[in-house]
């Protein structure tokens, strides 16, 4: 094995997301060297030309296509193969494809590289991480999803919207899985410390029903008498993918600049607190299973989970969200 080189990444598929990926990262200016890696070798080769045509607008970078064992020195593998999501597809529809794909990407990444984070990017995100665990044979901290890093900047983009402010100022987290049964974790949020239903009234939104006393910020807020839920904030969020895919039949930027995010922390080692889909072991009561949950990431990758404060609404959603993925793993490994 080779010696773990902390300026490299590679990418594994160079489909929409992986490309955008690779174009995030050359700008970034995190890594000094990128080996692109796909089962269209031509695919790779193209991308890699296109990309590094803009490097003299950059900073210095090694981008090219490569095997398999090019990336045996990569301390960041980032791992995008598999089908995209159709319109009309979830996530979790796409569990057997993408499954099958990674019965062979997986272990052929862990033949030639051992000391490695492995990102997992492709969907559906929580499922393939677990098979990436398995399949690999890593250190659990070692193998996480993107999860919902992306879902929670939408939820602060929408909240940054609705309440005219800086959505930079906005704090709070999309948890559980990502897809159809996540959760906007209300009951913790804030803008800049600030409870978000107290912070709803301070900029003229009445925060009112169940909860609003408690801080599960998931009450009803009214502005000039016209209704606007906070869960109506949640369901947009959740439907982002879908209604990108419907009109341009893809979503690649928002997720790379994701990856982007979590490859900062991994390599600078911030210490950032992120949503990234891990092995839950315990933590309200879940266990044996990936999904998102804050979680404290740097240059080991997972170092430690974050268990913010949910309501128990909130928490029996999370239970359900982890059982809807039990389930689909359990088709996955059929």
């Amino acid at each position: 094995m080779s010696e773990i080189s902390s300026r490299k990444a590679a990418i594994v598929g160079c489909g929409f997301v992986g490309a955008a990926s690779a174009f995030a990262l050359m700008e970034s200016g995190l890594f000094s060297e990128m080996v692109l890696i796909d089962a269209d070798r031509a695919r790779a080769e193209g991308e890699a030309l296109d990309i590094g045509h803009g490097l003299p607008f950059a900073k210095p970078m090694q981008i090219y296509a490569g095997d398999y064992a090019d990336l045996a020195d990569a301390s960041v593998v980032i791992v995008t193969a598999g089908a995209g999501q159709k319109p009309g597809e979830t996530r979790l529809d796409l569990v057997k494809k993408n499954a099958a794909i990674f019965g062979s990407v997986i272990p052929e990444i862990a033949r030639y590289n051992r000391e490695g984070i492995l990102l997992i990017v492709a969907n559906p995100v929580d499922v393939l991480t677990c098979l990436a665990v398995k399949l690999s044979g890593f250190p659990e901290e070692r193998v996480f999803g993107s999860g919902t890093v992306l879902d929670t900047a939408r939820l602060k983009y929408l909240l940054g919207e609705h309440l005219g402010v800086d959505s930079r100022s906005v704090h709070a987290f999309i948890v559980g899985e990502h897809g159809d049964s996540e959760i906007a974790a209300f009951s913790s949020a804030n803008v800049s410390g600030v409870p978000l239903y107290r912070f709803c009234e301070m900029r003229g939104r009445k925060a009112c029903g169940a909860g609003a006393e408690d801080g599960d910020g998931a009450a009803l807020c009214r502005t000039d008498g016209a209704p606007c839920e906070l869960q109506d904030i949640a369901e947009q969020v959740k439907n982002s993918a879908y209604e990108i895919i419907a009109r341009k039949k893809a979503t690649y930027y928002g997720i790379a600049m994701s990856v982007r995010r979590i490859c900062e922390a991994i390599v600078r080692d911030e210490k950032s607190v992120l949503p990234v889909s891990f092995m839950q072991h315990g933590m309200y009561g879940i266990e044996g299973v990936a999904l998102s949950m804050p979680a404290i990431v740097g240059r080991g990758g997972v170092e430690a989970a974050v268990p913010i404060y949910l309501s128990e609404k909130e928490r029996e959603a999370l239970r359900a969200s982890a059982e809807t993925l039990k389930k689909t793993l359990a088709l996955a490994e059929e």
